[in-house]
């Protein structure tokens, strides 16, 4: 019975690609009805708790993107990236990551885009280069968000086991893992496939005058259409809103890592509860200290993404949880011998999740309680979360469509055997080597004062290089 369940899972899997979306959800709550009617298996338990904290977040930084927040983010990431030219290829994905880690969403990628296309081809420099490796690092800064919602899952996982992980003990892994993962790949970006001078597949398209006038348009965040008195007042409450954020996620870190030490919540009350009511805490004060239209934060692009994602973690991750449940003995019996053996080959099993469901927390979800319920030790599945990533396997994911769509002179694209694309080896290499030091760092392997010392002569060194190799401008004439 297990397989036939197995099989049911990925026939909703399967569907829920073709759909996209909250067909994922969708179709789970589907399988959940499949299973008790058909199958007379009891439903599992539905991730309240996870939902709820993906809520909570997704509130507050819906309200700090209605405040103009989140596009004051993207314009001093503009004019970073614009500052620095030549090192595009890697304060591009740093940008994009960075804004990951603030607003725990991925999705907060797309206006950078377009500014990393438009300084990249001013530059010469090849797009593919600096937009493969941006699209990948948005997603790797998932894990490493404090308020993202596969954070959410690993705590409220760890205390339905009765595991005392702080947010400190996840974040010193997967910051330092994925930081070190998105240098990697962005260092073998530097100088992936031919300039554009020598690209015979460019300058064909070249001889196209439509084409050559479309690549060098101005791309900025910055809309020059608006008054300057209406500028200044939303740049004031985007500024205030930006602020508010900012100390209500410090604040929940310090909460999240000293509050059962010093005594600051009341007893019984977990973190990952102490997290909803806080993120809910920042939102209202966002709200009560900028005047923001509650009507406006429904309609933020974060706010969108965010229900979709609870809709589909609610139906897929409840479809799997019945399935494990019911069959968990077999499961065990089936894989506790390797695992036992080998206990990091369950990051192929959490890669090979990743790669059809387009959810990290919805992978954390499925195959946490698994993990734990084999015998993982937690050092050893902390260490290797950053293989839940693995949706860049197909490239169909919205942000890497989108870095497709922004890049004019058509180097960023999906092959013609669909998996030679762009993203594939950047991300291969951006979540081993990912994986590879956050095990090392969780199992005590490689201490975190010498991974401090590796990385900062790793930023010297790519400095130097960069420094002595810029490329000249394109020239379009």
């Amino acid at each position: 019975m297990f397989y036939i369940h197995m099989l049911l899972l990925l026939a909703v899997i399967f569907v829920g690609i073709r759909y996209g979306g909250i067909a994922f959800g969708l179709l789970g709550g589907l399988g959940v009805s499949v299973l008790s009617f058909a199958f007379g298996v009891a439903p599992g338990q539905p991730p309240i708790e996870v939902m709820l904290i993906i809520l909570a977040v997704v509130a507050a930084s819906a309200t700090l993107e209605a405040t103009g927040g989140l596009n004051l983010l993207v314009e001093y990431a503009e004019k970073l990236l614009r500052k620095h030219p030549s090192k595009i290829v890697f304060l591009g994905p740093l940008c994009t990551y960075s804004l990951t880690m603030l607003v725990g969403t991925g999705h907060s990628v797309y206006p950078l885009l377009p500014v990393i296309y438009d300084v990249s081809i001013k530059r010469g420099i090849r797009p593919e280069r600096a937009m493969a490796i941006s699209s990948v690092a948005s997603q790797m800064g998932i894990t490493a968000s404090p308020i993202a919602a596969a954070s959410a899952v690993v705590m409220a996982t760890a205390a339905t086991n009765n595991l005392s992980i702080s947010l400190g003990d996840l974040l010193m892994v997967t910051v330092p893992a994925t930081l070190t993962g998105v240098l990697l790949a962005a260092t073998w970006s530097l100088n992936r496939g031919l300039n554009l001078n020598e690209d015979p597949a460019f300058l064909k398209r070249c001889e196209d005058p439509l084409f050559k006038a479309q690549l060098l348009e101005q791309a900025s965040f910055q809309d020059e259409s608006v008054s300057k008195e209406k500028l200044e007042s939303e740049n004031r409450k985007a500024k205030q809103g930006l602020a508010v954020f900012l100390f209500g996620i410090l604040g929940v870190i310090f909460v999240a890592m000293f509050g059962k030490d010093l005594a600051l919540l009341p007893e019984g009350v977990k973190t990952s509860t102490a997290l909803q009511f806080l993120m809910l805490s920042v939102g209202a004060i966002i709200l009560l200290t900028t005047q923001v239209d509650p009507k406006k934060i429904v309609k933020t692009n974060v706010f969108i993404a965010g229900m979709s994602a609870v809709i589909i973690i609610f139906g897929i991750a409840w479809m799997s949880d019945t399935i494990i449940s019911f069959n968990k003995p077999y499961i065990i019996s089936l894989v506790e011998d390797l695992v036992k053996t080998h206990p990091w080959t369950f990051a192929l099993a959490m890669f090979a999740s990743s790669v059809f469901l387009k959810s990290q927390a919805a992978v954390l979800t499925i195959m946490l309680p698994l993990g734990f319920a084999l015998g993982i030790s937690s050092e050893v599945l902390i260490g290797v979360i950053p293989a839940c990533y693995a949706y860049f396997f197909f490239p169909f994911y919205p942000s890497d469509l989108a870095a497709i769509t922004f890049d004019r002179s058509g180097t960023t694209r999906i092959g013609k055997y669909v998996l030679n694309h762009s993203f594939l080896i950047p991300g291969f290499i951006g979540v081993l080597s990912a994986t590879l030091i956050g095990y090392a760092i969780s199992m005590g392997i490689l201490p975190f004062w010498l991974w401090w010392v590796g990385f900062i002569s790793f930023v010297f060194c790519v400095n130097v290089y960069v420094g002595r190799t810029k490329e000249e401008s394109l020239s379009i004439a």
